[in-house]
């Protein structure tokens, strides 16, 4: 099962509010007390005190582990796979040994310390491990209890940044309602899915208002394999008003002439139901563009949010896909690094998720 925000904020509530917990390093001797779990997604408010250091709860004030944070670790999360929670979180975010210890002791996580990999030229050994976080869904424990697993694994500690070089926002403003900061995190998105689809043997459209944007010193449209015109596509000559229905939307993948691998609108701030209804209309231009993949790009956190829209009646039929931003940044990633050849376009489902049951 996919760990989501819902399903952590719900096991965190369900832990019994009585009692103070402990922290998975058993030298931090500090205690953790429950003040209040919103559900569905957070935030989750928490007060703590270390008594060995003549501290009083009563002197502590109200933290929170935030909606942000509890997405960002939800997505980094699977089965049987350790998690180095300081890493997930880059070392930001006070409260991030709070989160893990409230986890561990919920009854499907438990703390751990895998093995570690150190690599010397031809030769590797194993070193002692870091404290981890490691979901465990067959194997449950005691609620309130922490969970702690001696397992029998070794991991390699090498850390993946995905890096963007210069964007230039000077000639196109903003949406309205949009900071100049969402606008260059939508900006970074967009060149990441043309530079993915240049990897995987696509052509792209970028919206007609986003061309302007400059990469690298150059145009988001002078970049190789950007699509200069949507009327001299081959797919499309078909449906005379497909062109003009497809001109703003954010990015559309092409291949062999023939072939459309996805059509996707980035929501970073401006709500999920524009792209939803600027898809729709694209849609609705011929039956022959229905098998593709109709796609909402999105913060991590946005995920209900899309599921929810996309499947509202009007927008049902096109069996919409959520294409998360860690997801596109870990393709993004992989494409930069390894230059992946000759996958079929079923790759791509493994980072996207139905949102249409």
């Amino acid at each position: 099962m996919r760990v989501t925000a819902q399903n952590i904020v719900r096991a965190i509530n369900q832990l019994p509010r009585d009692r103070e917990y402990q922290y998975v390093n058993p030298r931090n001797s500090g205690r953790i007390i429950i003040h209040n779990v919103y559900e569905p997604e957070g935030p989750i408010e928490i007060r703590r005190y270390d008594p060995t250091k003549g501290e009083r709860l009563a002197d502590k004030p109200v933290e929170s582990i935030s909606v942000q944070m509890i997405w960002r670790l939800a997505n980094a999360i699977l089965p049987d796979k350790p998690v180095n929670v300081d890493r997930v979180f880059g070392g930001s975010y006070n409260t991030r040994s709070v989160f893990e210890a409230l986890l561990a002791h919920t009854p499907l996580f438990y703390g751990c310390k895998p093995g570690r990999i150190e690599q010397m030229n031809a030769y590797k050994s194993v070193k002692p491990g870091h404290k981890h976080l490691i979901y465990l869904p067959e194997d449950p424990h005691e609620n309130g209890l922490l969970g702690f697993k001696d397992i029998n694994m070794e991991i390699s500690e090498v850390v993946v940044d995905v890096v963007y070089k210069s964007v230039g926002l000077d000639a196109t403003a903003p949406a309205p309602g949009m900071s100049i900061e969402e606008k260059r995190r939508h900006a970074q998105i967009q060149i990441a899915l043309v530079l993915i689809g240049q990897q995987l043997g696509f052509r792209t459209w970028v919206a007609s208002n986003d061309r302007s944007i400059e990469y690298e010193g150059r145009r988001i449209a002078e970049l190789d394999t950007v699509v200069d015109n949507l009327v001299d596509e081959q797919v499309l000559q078909a449906y005379p008003s497909a062109a003009n229905a497809a001109r703003l939307i954010d990015c559309v993948w092409f291949k062999n002439g023939r072939l459309m691998p996805a059509v996707m609108e980035i929501e970073h701030s401006t709500g999920v139901t524009s792209g939803l209804t600027r898809m729709k209309g694209f849609f609705d231009t011929g039956p022959q563009l229905r098998n593709i993949r109709w796609t909402i790009v999105a913060p991590d956190e946005d995920r209900q949010k899309v599921i929810d829209q996309a499947n509202r009646e009007q927008f049902r039929e096109m069996e919409t896909k959520f294409f998360p931003y860690s997801a596109v940044e870990e393709l993004y990633s992989l494409c930069d690094r390894r230059k992946p050849r000759g996958v079929t376009d079923q790759f791509l489902d493994c980072f996207m998720e139905d949102c249409v049951a």
